[in-house]
């Protein structure tokens, strides 16, 4: 699977791009034939503190799948999103094996 993250506006450290990369792997084995994924990390520009926002979007047999969440922090937002694209992905097994 190829997993491009893209940070706008700043630099991401090497921890959050593994914390990414393990979590993307995780969803992998879940949804066999992922073939592309991106991720968008972006500073909102509101001064709250949930101004972290992750955006995945997964290249996925029968459509793409999206899922975009903010938070306190980039990797609570990786979590709510990869958590958000694990039940698109069961959901999507489900309607194709006619349950």
């Amino acid at each position: 699977m190829n997993i491009q993250i893209h940070s706008v506006r700043f630099d991401a450290d090497k921890k959050l791009i593994k914390f990414i990369n393990q979590k993307l792997n995780k969803l992998a084995k879940l949804g066999e034939g992922i073939v592309n994924t991106e991720v968008y990390l972006r500073l909102d520009n509101d001064e709250g503190k949930e101004n972290k926002i992750t955006e995945i979007k997964i290249d996925y047999p029968g459509g793409p799948l999206f899922a975009k969440k903010q938070s306190k922090t980039f990797e609570e937002a990786t979590d709510l999103a990869v958590d958000a694209l694990k039940k698109q992905i069961t959901r999507h097994k489900e309607k194709s094996k006619g349950i």
